[in-house]
């Protein structure tokens, strides 16, 4: 009778071990436990935690409740400006009401892949391929709005996406380098024609500066002049300046007669002689002038004197 009674109780144990196992369910930290009581949905969401159910009448549906993180496939297409480009994006999403993710759709994950490529899809043909490649913030947010919009009904929380790369053809990539090398061009072209025009208004300055100071330009030569010459291998041509050769032609001009001893030749035309012709004249301004037409003797300190070289058709006395 005891051995009896040992074994059912052994038994039972064993049953409710059994049943204990069955019914047991374990509810990790980031999920959310939905139980169907007979295909109903039964109660609250079941907490992180150790959970009991009914054995072959419940069943515990376990949803994460974790960011995902999905990719969404590139997307060819055709900007509004005829431009073939391929996009590919990645979408983040968590959800937020299990039992409308399990009940509301068949599979969440497939339909926000789904509803993501759709609306890439859109984007890509209602923007311009300047604002795919420089203005993806703008776009990003539009995106965002398109998906987020029928999975809030999902029970799933859009929380961004961005648009990872744009893909253009060869020929777009061509032209789009020779546009950018073209504006590069002409901005550095409208750089020196302004450092051109503020360069010359200086020189301008400059020029009427040194019009009205003629000495600033000989400092000037000057300078120029030292810093040409501090280089060893180079030939230096300096040019003559007008002020100087000015300065050269007063200092080379004959001075004014006067004193003793100074003699001067005149000659004068027009004027009759006695011997006929020109009239030449040796004048001393320190002893009598004598002249060879008059009967005056020579003086005893000029009888030693030589005789006078003839010029032209008379002789001067010489001393």
């Amino acid at each position: 009778m005891v051995e009896d009674l040992l074994g059912a109780i052994i038994g039972a144990g064993c049953a409710g071990l059994v049943y204990l196992a069955m019914a047991a369910r374990v509810v990790k930290q980031y999920e959310r436990g939905v139980l169907f009581r007979l295909g109903r949905v039964a109660g609250d969401v079941r907490t992180p935690g150790f959970n009991l159910i009914i054995p072959f009448v419940d069943r515990l549906q376990k949803i994460n409740l974790q960011i995902v993180t999905m990719p969404i496939p590139a997307q060819e297409g055709i900007t509004r400006d005829n431009v073939t480009v391929r996009v590919d994006a990645v979408v983040y999403f968590r959800v937020v009401d299990a039992v409308s993710a399990l009940v509301k759709v068949e599979d969440y994950k497939f339909a926000v892949s789904q509803m993501a490529q759709t609306s890439l899809r859109s984007i890509i043909g209602k923007s311009d391929l300047d604002d795919l490649l420089s203005n993806r913030e703008k776009l990003n947010q539009g995106l965002e709005l398109m998906i987020d919009s029928p999975a809030v009904g999902w029970g799933v929380q859009v929380d961004r996406v961005e648009i990872k790369d744009v893909s253009l053809p060869d020929t777009m990539k061509r032209s789009m380098a020779r546009q950018a090398e073209a504006d590069r061009e002409r901005r550095a072209r409208i750089i020196n024609a302004d450092a051109e025009y503020q360069a010359s208004k200086k020189l301008a300055q400059a020029a009427q500066q040194m019009a009205d100071t003629p000495a600033a330009l000989q400092l000037r030569l000057l300078q120029t002049v030292m810093a040409v010459s501090a280089e060893k291998n180079s030939t230096l041509v300096l040019p003559i300046p007008v002020e100087l050769l000015h300065f050269l032609e007063r200092g080379n001009q004959p001075a004014a007669p006067g004193g003793d001893g100074e003699h001067r030749l005149e000659r004068g035309s027009g004027q009759a002689t006695p011997g006929g012709g020109d009239t030449e004249r040796l004048l001393d301004t320190g002893t009598p002038q004598t002249t060879p037409d008059s009967g005056t003797e020579p003086s005893p300190e000029t009888d030693d004197a030589q005789p006078a070289a003839p010029v032209g058709d008379r002789e001067l006395p010489s001393g």
